[in-house]
């Protein structure tokens, strides 16, 4: 009788990604992020556990997004006191902070459980082109991009 294999989280080899999302569909780029922080690009994925590798983001302040979203998406966040709500465009964020949009997109994909907080610190996000992640020799992530037929 054949046995299930089981990965071993002591002996898994994390590899570490760089991607450049430069011009890059914002929900695309994340879901692809997502399925690499989950390990669901590698055959030994196993739902309940963290087998997924790094992923590091560069140019964060130049993510694309299509229509009208970077005036109309609405980004909220409240800090806890009553009437603290505070309401902010795409444009605006990406001003002022560009890796927060990334990183909630992300967030957004992952489970909301102990193990998404987990999968979620494996998340590197950098606003320009460099990053302080090159002693691990990161490989670049492809990325495919499709052509939106509504864009002129």
């Amino acid at each position: 009788m054949n046995k299930t294999y089981l990965p071993n989280p002591v002996t898994l080899e994390r590899q570490w990604y760089v991607v450049d999302a430069e011009g890059l569909r914002l929900g695309r780029l994340a879901s692809e992020i997502a399925k690499v922080l989950r390990g669901k690009n590698k055959p030994i994925y196993t739902p309940h556990m963290d087998t997924g590798d790094f992923v590091v983001v560069v140019n964060a302040e130049k993510v694309a997004v299509t229509g009208r979203k970077a005036s109309q998406k609405l980004y909220r966040r409240h800090s806890g006191r009553p009437g603290g709500m505070k309401v902010e465009t795409f444009e605006k964020l990406q001003v002022r902070i560009p890796e927060r949009i990334i990183e909630q997109a992300v967030r957004g994909m992952l489970p909301k459980t102990r193990l998404g907080r987990q999968l979620f610190t494996k998340l590197k996000v950098y606003a320009g082109p460099d990053h302080p992640h090159q002693a691990q020799k990161p490989e670049v992530l492809a990325i495919q991009t499709h052509e939106d037929p509504y864009e002129d």
